[in-house]
């Protein structure tokens, strides 16, 4: 049987300050989680019931143990999760200030070994079976992990539903114009684009939302999807289809993880042919859901909590 969702990209343990509007240097306790935002996304998706494996790597080490036994607790298959030894498992470190600031700290050096995905290694064949495929910015930022993310892409040649998380981490590039090339690359390969504004403006120097929609789709997407904060959410496809639907009222937690509850269930709703309009609500749900929560893999909703957010209108 083939998977319905193969993410590759981003794995690490969060650790969240159990302690909110509290810097750092205060913190005195804190909690460790699944991290990583393919390896969530894979997660939030297992929530939904979708059959989901990860690509990634991690430090041969106790973190890496953890990150196994975690992604199999959530139902991702972590066959394809392979250490790297001499580079420690990456840790990510945030400060929680609702309702809008969650300063992250990667500590990814010398190098996280997620970024040692090599093209050599991959399933060719699983991955172009899958029906959704979903790779991310980040895993265009060093080699050899660039090459294998674009030998994936090009190998899979639009099969199925091909997403690309733009993902856009300033401090894994020297500079913008840098990664451009490599994202343009990309979109050509992919049926998806998801990115918020700043991910958008990165991978097609076009800020405006409904601008940058139609140059993702001028890159060769068929389906832009573009995140615009507190205005919500603006999806445009090749066929002249277009939804843009405001952001679901809730008490924010803690907004890390809402994002990757998105992108699980932006799959799920792909995946079950749902209009374009009824996939944005879901998925809107689903990531305020997660903001409404501390954690982020361990939160990601059912589709029973989805279903309920969208009817109430809100998160309660």
């Amino acid at each position: 049987m083939g998977y319905d969702l193969i993410t590759m990209g981003r794995i690490g343990v969060d650790l969240y300050p159990l302690q909110t509007g509290v810097p750092l240097p205060q913190v005195t306790s804190f909690g460790k989680f699944l991290g990583g935002s393919a390896s969530n996304v894979a997660v939030a998706a297992a929530r939904l019931g979708r059959r989901t494996a990860v690509i990634t790597r991690t430090g041969d080490d106790p973190f890496g143990t953890y990150l196994h036994e975690a992604l199999q607790g959530f139902g991702v298959d972590d066959r394809w999760v392979t250490p790297v030894p001499g580079l420690p498992t990456p840790v990510t470190f945030c400060e929680v200030f609702p309702p809008d600031d969650f300063p992250l700290y990667f500590y990814r050096q010398p190098k996280a070994p997620d970024l040692e995905i090599d093209a050599h290694e991959l399933d060719l064949d699983a991955l172009r079976e899958a029906r959704v495929f979903w790779v991310t910015g980040t895993g265009l930022s060093e080699e050899p992990s660039r090459t294998a993310t674009l030998a994936a892409l090009a190998h899979r040649a639009k099969a199925g539903i091909t997403v690309f998380d733009l993902d856009w981490r300033p401090m894994f590039w020297t500079h913008p114009d840098e990664a451009r090339p490599f994202y343009e690359e990309a979109l050509r390969h992919t049926t998806v684009a998801v990115g918020n504004l700043d991910e958008v403006e990165v991978a097609t120097g076009v800020r405006k939302p409904r601008e940058a929609a139609q140059a993702l789709l001028d890159a060769g997407v068929e389906l832009a999807v573009v995140k615009q904060g507190p205005k919500g959410v603006l999806a445009v496809d090749s066929k002249g289809n277009e939804a843009e639907v405001p952001p679901l009222p809730v008490n924010v937690l803690n907004g890390l993880g809402a994002g990757d509850a998105f992108g699980g269930s932006l799959v799920h709703g792909l995946l079950e042919g749902w209009d374009l309009e009824k996939v944005m609500r879901h998925a809107n749900a689903a990531g305020a859901i997660v903001a409404s929560r501390l954690e982020c893999s361990s939160a990601m909703p059912t589709v029973t909590e989805i279903e309920d957010a969208v009817a109430a209108g809100a998160v309660k």
